[in-house]
């Protein structure tokens, strides 16, 4: 009798250690999931601030700077750059007139792509003087919108109607048929070059029918599934180990 009961207390003993390891387990499980979501919405959070682009994080350029692109994006490729420094460069030598293209990776949170392109036209152009023969374009990759901006002078070529031009169809429809920016940004600079020139404006473009709507998904939404998946799999994985941890010293019931 005496071995039953000195029997029953070990087993009762083994029994709250186990549930007392058990209770760790997953006590530890929780904290591990804690960090990890913490960890992943703290990225998330500070990192893709740190990609947006205002004012005063480009380049300081004035007129008669040969600064004539700002990829800060990274969408335009070696040769495209190249071939528009040099058409850039050439227009200012031949007429005056100068055209600066910008391309970044996402606005400030509450900017628009308006208010960015007002900002570093008055920045970079502060007087009447500076500002007259100047065209500027300014492109968010994220959103994929464009503004354009011009001087008094330029303006008289580049009406609004030509400037609308370029921005909703000239540079629009390449990038929504497949992120051809290189394209966009050739395209826009073959017109405005032509026009700022003295020539006929050639107008935008002659394309096919194009599927506007875009077949490419965005870095932001391959981001933002990524790190879903990442959170599910981290999800599950602090899900089950716990339990089956829980049940290697617990034992399966029945058994």
């Amino acid at each position: 009798m005496k071995n039953f009961f000195n029997q029953i207390t070990i087993n009762l003993t083994r029994i709250n250690l186990t549930r007392k390891l058990s209770q760790s387990y997953l006590s530890l499980g929780v904290l591990v999931l804690s960090t990890i979501l913490t960890t992943i919405l703290t990225t998330t959070c500070i990192t893709n601030p740190a990609n947006a682009t205002g004012v005063y994080d480009l380049p300081a350029v004035t007129g008669g700077d040969s600064v004539w692109v700002i990829d800060q994006a990274d969408v335009i490729s070696l040769a495209s750059e190249n071939k528009l420094n040099n058409t850039f460069n050439n227009l200012a030598q031949e007429t005056g007139k100068e055209v600066r293209m910008v391309a970044i990776r996402r606005l400030e949170y509450g900017e628009t792509i308006e208010g960015l392109a007002d900002s570093i036209f008055s920045k970079w152009y502060a007087s009447e003087d500076l500002a007259a023969n100047q065209v500027l374009i300014v492109l968010d990759t994220l959103t994929n919108n464009i503004a354009i901006r011009t001087g008094d002078g330029a303006q008289n070529l580049v009406t609004d109607e030509i400037a609308s031009s370029i921005t909703s169809e000239t540079m629009t429809v390449p990038i929504k048929d497949g992120n051809q920016y290189n394209e966009a940004f050739l395209d826009a600079s073959d017109r405005l070059v032509a026009v700022l020139s003295g020539n006929q404006d050639p107008g935008p473009p002659v394309i096919g029918e194009v599927n506007v709507e875009g077949t490419y998904t965005s870095a932001e939404e391959t981001d933002d599934k990524s790190a879903t998946v990442w959170v599910i799999g981290f999800l599950i994985v602090a899900t089950i180990i716990p339990m089956v941890t829980y049940f290697w010293y617990v034992g399966f019931p029945g058994n």
